[in-house]
């Protein structure tokens, strides 16, 4: 069985939701309109056989849009949807991530415990490089990852643009975001403040693996080593040598198969592509094996210890 822990929805009853508040808002971000994010029966006809899905949603996200009120309300909500979509499809989707209100760090830390801890249906939270306009390591954010990483529930960190910028693009931003936003969490000595702290990075760890020696001589020791404590996925649209370096840095426990699907190569998304790159990197069998199935495991058990 191969597992991919960054795989995407848009759970239906969210978006309607949503609509009902901004009914142009997929025009936002077209890349939204894919039906394998909501519509179930295709998603999982699209799953490859011998797969499952960690699934988590795409970044339609409330607090964007809503007062901290009713962000926190979209959320619970959307993590209910969500959990009851792994509810019943669990041999497809094992586990799911939770959603929380950036704009309400309250009720944020409240839906951490209620629906998130202890939890077999959601075993996550997914956090964006920037809210609100701001880094996701400004202090305000930083009671987040206390509780998380006192809890031992995994952080998935995902990209988004930086809005001050004119300059974005699908291709090369969303990789800077995310060095940037680690470089940030190693700055800040979160591994350090938060022993139990786990983040899985989006992309490969983005420009770290190939800037490492950068880091190694340019920051200090101590930040180079927590750099190596990311998790990262294989979401980089293929190129076994890619990942290859990032193995190297990171390490074989610290690498899982991830896709970003539905999004990256049409019509059904990248998966085979990353499958048959992990195939060819030059590692063990027993390396790939922890890539596809063995990491995850391992990470959830730590979870449940």
């Amino acid at each position: 069985m191969i597992i991919d822990v960054f795989a995407h929805v848009l759970p239906p009853k969210f978006l309607a939701k949503m609509q009902t508040i901004e009914p142009e808002i997929l025009d936002y971000f077209p890349y939204m309109k894919n039906p394998l994010l909501t519509d179930l029966t295709q998603h999982l006809a699209s799953l490859p056989a011998g797969h499952q899905q960690i699934i988590s949603a795409v970044n339609l996200n409330p607090e964007d849009f809503v007062d901290p009120e009713q962000a926190a309300q979209l959320c619970q909500a959307a993590n209910a949807e969500i959990a009851t979509m792994v509810q019943a499809n669990r041999a497809s989707f094992p586990a799911g991530v939770a959603m929380l209100p950036m704009n309400n760090i309250p009720a944020a830390l409240q839906l951490i415990e209620t629906q998130v801890v202890g939890s077999h249906d959601l075993v996550g939270v997914q956090l964006f490089t920037q809210a609100l306009g701001k880094p996701i390591t400004d202090p305000a954010y930083a009671p987040i990852f206390e509780k998380l990483a006192a809890v031992g529930v995994p952080i998935w960190l995902h990209p988004v643009f930086d809005t001050a910028k004119t300059d974005n693009n699908i291709t090369f931003s969303w990789e800077y975001e995310l060095t940037q936003a680690m470089n940030g969490i190693v700055a800040a000595k979160y591994f350090r403040q938060y022993p139990g702290l786990k983040i899985i990075v989006h992309h490969a760890g983005a420009m770290v693996p190939f800037f490492s020696q950068r880091i190694k001589y340019i920051q200090s020791a101590e930040n180079y080593a927590d750099f190596k404590k990311f998790y990262v996925d294989t979401a980089i649209l293929g190129n076994p040598q890619a990942l290859d370096l990032a193995l190297n840095f990171f390490g074989s426990e610290h690498v899982l198969f991830g896709t970003d699907s539905p999004f990256g190569i049409p019509p059904v998304g990248p998966t085979a592509v990353i499958e048959q790159a992990v195939q060819r990197m030059s590692i063990t069998e027993t390396q790939k094996q922890q890539i596809f199935s063995g990491n995850w495991q391992r990470l959830m058990a730590l979870q449940a210890d």
